[in-house]
């Protein structure tokens, strides 16, 4: 779809400053450091909302509005929040679909939004620390009726969907389900590798190797993107540039407790990106680009 590489920065996460002692929480702080991970070569910003008072998350659109309004008054950027997690305050069962995709609903509707998270699966995220201690992980629960909902928002609001593929057959389910779709706008797959997970693969090329045969067979030629949690994934950087990928880096992918804040894990992938023979892509390319595809 375009020569040039999209860098996604993720700001935070959801697991606090017990994860990620660096990561920014305030809406001020989440700012600044998207402001300067954009001028540093990330096209592209995600990040989680937070309750500055408690520092745990609040999936509310209005918190969600302040970053992303913040953001773009000063750079040009793709700027995304999530969703809250099933069995959370804001959505503690998985009947609560629309009210887990309320935030969503109400920026796409303020036209804030272009893209949007919608995990196609769901997966144990149990850490290898915690299986070395005889301790439950949890399960990140994203049942068929919340992926429908979600891309029935993409089709309505044209967003694209941002595909978090922590499994091979979250590829398969993603493709199959966005057909049902025949307007959706272009999906994004972000393949998920970890180390301090047991889910997906190791941040190995032959990782990588597996999940681009199978995106061969079941949705070729879509954009894609190395990602992950607790993982490193710099290895990666130059496999994915030189076969036409993506990069996503940041201390909701890094390993936990990163020394190293975002602008350093942008600044480095972008030296790595540079060195594979790549050139980023600004905003503007990246939207594009991804035009480009809708209309294919």
């Amino acid at each position: 779809m375009t020569e040039k590489t999209w860098l996604e920065v993720s700001l935070n996460g959801g697991g606090g400053h017990a994860h990620q002692h660096l990561m920014p929480i305030t809406a001020e702080a989440l700012i600044a450091e998207g402001i300067a991970c954009v001028e540093a070569g990330a096209a592209i910003v995600h990040f989680h909302a937070y309750d500055e008072a408690t520092e745990t998350q609040k999936d509310e659109a209005d918190l969600y509005a302040r970053v992303i309004e913040g953001i773009r008054a000063r750079v040009d950027a793709i700027v995304y929040g999530t969703l809250p997690a099933i069995g959370t305050a804001q959505c503690r069962t998985a009947a609560q679909v629309k009210e887990r995709h309320a935030a969503v609903e109400e920026l796409a509707k303020r036209k804030l939004l272009e893209w949007t998270v919608v995990d196609p699966g769901s997966v144990n995220f149990a850490a290898m620390t915690g299986i070395a201690a005889d301790r439950d992980g949890f399960v990140y629960q994203n049942p068929d009726a919340h992926i429908r909902y979600g891309l029935a928002l993409s089709e309505r609001f044209g967003l694209h969907p941002s595909f978090a593929i922590y499994e091979p057959g979250f590829a398969r389910q993603g493709a199959a389900m966005a057909e049902r779709f025949p307007i959706v706008p272009t999906p994004i797959y972000r393949l998920m590798f970890s180390e301090g997970y047991t889910f997906s693969f190791p941040p190995k090329p032959y990782g990588l190797d597996a999940y681009l045969a199978l995106l061969d067979d079941v949705a070729p030629g879509v954009p894609w993107m190395v990602a992950g949690l607790m993982v490193d994934i710099r290895e990666l950087i130059a496999p994915a540039v030189e076969r036409g990928g993506h990069v996503r880096v940041g201390l909701e992918d890094a390993p936990k407790l990163s020394e190293r804040g975002n602008l350093w894990w942008v600044e480095d992938a972008a030296k790595r990106i540079r060195a594979a023979g790549g050139e980023l892509a600004t905003a503007a390319e990246v939207r594009a680009a991804l035009k480009e595809g809708d209309n294919g």
